[in-house]
């Protein structure tokens, strides 16, 4: 069993939410609708989510094949990047 994703499409994923939020920087300097810049505000919170999820399922099938491997050490590094993960998207409700 292989990760789910490699380094490089982590890294190309990133960048692309990069650049969205500079493009949403430069979409409030110019002084954008507010509802342009929350559409924008919403694609790179969903691209920094896909991002997570794709790391937390990455830590998952390594761990289930019994080969760490330095991003995911131990099912308890697991559990507390999915806890940290949980505050974080819990918090976004509130």
């Amino acid at each position: 069993m292989t990760a789910v994703v490699s380094e490089e499409m982590l890294v190309k994923r990133l960048r692309r939410i990069e650049g969205q939020v500079r493009g949403i920087q430069k979409m409030v300097e110019n002084h954008r609708d507010c509802e342009a810049v929350i559409t924008q505000l919403i694609a790179a919170r969903s691209g920094i989510e896909s991002v997570g999820a794709l790391l937390i399922e990455d830590c998952m099938k390594v761990l289930s094949n019994n080969k760490p491997i330095a991003k995911c050490a131990d099912i308890q590094s697991l559990a507390r990047v999915i806890a940290i993960w949980s505050r974080l998207r819990v918090g976004d409700s509130n």
